[in-house]
């Protein structure tokens, strides 16, 4: 296996986002794809916690640093949930998969 490890560089989200805010369109394409980011923001902590690089995760996985490249970034690409599975793995986490109900009044709320 690659022995290369993983130095993140520093990055401000709040502040970029900050900033992006004030573009034209920008929060509205950005809220549209706020699970994919936040996917994507759970995997690049679990990568950075592991200290693997991608190309050490896609050796793990079974695949290129490209395609973890593309797994990693939000945007077009859906990734299966065996294809999320390898990756948890590769990072030393498991795959946990949810669903949570949105809030809304409760049924004796609303009857009454």
């Amino acid at each position: 296996m690659t022995d290369i490890k993983y130095d993140p560089v520093p990055h401000d989200h709040e502040a970029f986002l900050n900033k992006a805010r004030k573009r034209q369109g920008f929060s509205e394409a950005y809220d549209k794809l706020e699970e994919e980011y936040m996917l994507v923001r759970e995997m690049l902590s679990a990568r950075s916690e592991s200290g693997l690089t991608q190309e050490a995760v896609a050796e793990l996985m079974g695949t290129t640093k490209s395609a973890v490249s593309r797994l990693e970034s939000a945007g077009k690409h859906a990734p299966s949930i065996t294809t999320l599975k390898k990756y948890a793995k590769a990072v030393g986490c498991d795959l946990q998969i949810k669903l949570v109900p949105k809030k809304s009044p409760t049924k004796d709320a609303a009857s009454r």
